[in-house]
């Protein structure tokens, strides 16, 4: 079912005070920055060979995001894994038990369709899936 590490979230105050690490520093390269309405955050995307760092910046006080940093702090939010097909995914997650926080794939950065498992059956990592719209 999974292809590969699509991406790994991070939760950041700031963009611009954190992008200039990972892209000047770590030498990534920047692929830019797309405010994502839905989900009331602002994404900036590095590559590293085959996978990506997302930084994931809220735009709102009540962006998940936001109520994430004010718990936890800036850090790994999430870990993306790439799937061919979003909906055959999710159906299969629900066939093995998992508890999924999207029944259904929403919008998200840089066009794909994403779904996310609830913490509680991927042992406290915030799992998403990722089907890429391209």
């Amino acid at each position: 079912m999974l292809q590969k590490i699509n991406h790994i979230g991070i939760a950041v105050q700031s963009l611009d005070a954190t992008i200039p690490f990972y892209r000047d520093a770590l030498g990534m390269e920047f692929k830019g920055t797309e405010e994502v309405v839905e989900q009331k955050v602002k994404v900036a995307m590095l590559q590293v060979g085959e996978s990506k760092i997302e930084l994931l910046e809220p735009t709102s006080p009540d962006s998940p995001i936001a109520k994430y940093l004010e718990k936890s702090g800036p850090g790994i939010h999430h870990v993306a894994y790439e799937v061919a097909d979003i909906e055959a995914a999710i159906a299969d997650m629900q066939r093995q038990g998992a508890r999924m926080i999207d029944e259904l794939p929403r919008a998200g950065a840089h066009g794909t369709k994403i779904a996310f498992v609830h913490p509680k059956s991927s042992h406290g990592v915030l799992t998403e899936l990722c089907q890429s719209g391209h």
